[in-house]
């Protein structure tokens, strides 16, 4: 008995470290890539340049335009969209119990899609700001779509069904919008819609980041939640968690951090799928890490970002490097998950 109660707490540990470590390891891989990115961008740097920029150790009028105003930005939009993303993607995942929940499906996205369209190609809101038009579309829609799926409660298949009903409706308005642009909106518009990395200004990318910060404190309540949660109602209830406000708090949280993804860089198609079962693998069986999920966000978008400016011949979108990449593992997710019998 001793034995295996010696046994059964050694694999706690060691879960609870990897808990600790793979996160952490991840968000060092990722400011790595972010520098890493800030010294092989269209300007070769070395990283004492980089670094002497960044401190302010060393004064170069060039370098520090270099580092601070046209690449900067652009790493620090990346890594606060792909944590955001990461985040948001894994809590759907695991909330809705269901590994092809993604923002990318459930409407959200493709609410901000249909509000930064309408900023672009109706004149009665031009001059206003597209990121936020975005913002509130992608809000406005998640509030309608938890409306439409309440009944009694919210249970993972109603929600998504109802976000892939959301999205069909919005991808309808879009297109008739997109009729009745000219080509050079149809354009902007279309650039939009792919998902770039660093078509917002300052502002915007600030408040992204300020918000993931104000938000940081509590990812441990929200970690807390989502493990009660997985037990089912029954065993949640009974370990005395309240169901819905605690589903509530994790939806708006999921639908915040998309909705300002999404104003920063449009709807970036994939990381938000792909994150947390990419994080998954590495924790084991300490799975289901919203930091783990969201690190990995960020290691994507920086890849995804940095192969579509500086790899491929002519400069793309971010989200045409994405989307290659994840729908492949989209259909490979589609097949291995109704093998299983889990796609309902």
């Amino acid at each position: 008995m001793s034995t295996a109660v010696g046994a059964l707490r050694q694999v706690r540990r060691r879960r609870a470290r990897r808990a600790v470590v793979v996160p952490l390891v991840l968000l060092a891989v990722a400011l790595l890539l972010g520098l890493l990115a800030l010294c092989f961008g269209s300007v070769r740097l070395s990283i004492d340049q980089v670094l002497g920029s960044l401190l302010g150790t060393r004064e170069s009028t060039s370098v520090d335009f270099i580092v601070q105003d046209l690449l900067l930005p652009q790493v620090r939009a990346a890594i606060g969209v792909g944590i955001a993303l990461g985040a948001a993607g894994t809590i759907f995942q695991q909330l809705l119990r269901n590994p092809l929940a993604s923002p990318d499906f459930v409407g959200i996205s493709a609410g901000a899609s249909v509000f930064a369209v309408a900023g672009i190609a109706v004149p009665a809101l031009a001059g206003l700001s597209i990121p936020v038009l975005a913002l509130a579309g992608a809000l406005l829609f998640a509030a309608a779509m938890y409306l439409l799926a309440w009944r009694d409660g919210i249970t993972g298949y109603r929600f998504i069904l109802i976000g892939i009903g959301m999205s069909a409706f919005a991808a309808g308005i879009t297109g008739y919008l997109l009729t009745r642009t000219s080509l050079t909106e149809a354009r902007e518009a279309l650039h939009w819609l792919t998902g770039s990395i660093g078509q917002a200004g300052d502002a915007e990318n600030d408040v992204l980041l300020w918000s993931l910060l104000a938000l940081s404190p509590l990812v441990p309540v929200l970690q807390r939640m989502l493990r009660t949660l997985e037990l089912g109602d029954e065993t949640a209830r009974g370990l005395g968690a309240r169901l819905e406000p605690s589903r509530l708090l994790l939806i708006g949280v999921a639908v915040l951090l998309t909705a300002l993804a999404t104003a920063v860089a449009g709807p970036i198609a994939f990381v938000a799928l792909v994150a947390g079962p990419v994080a998954d693998r590495l924790l084991g069986p300490a799975r289901g890490s919203i930091l783990a999920a969201g690190a990995v966000g960020a290691i994507l978008c920086l890849l995804a970002d940095y192969v579509a400016v500086n790899v491929l011949p002519v400069e793309m979108p971010t989200g045409v490097v994405t989307g290659a990449v994840g729908a492949p593992y989209l259909l490979w997710l589609i097949a291995t998950t109704n093998r299983r019998g889990l796609g309902g």
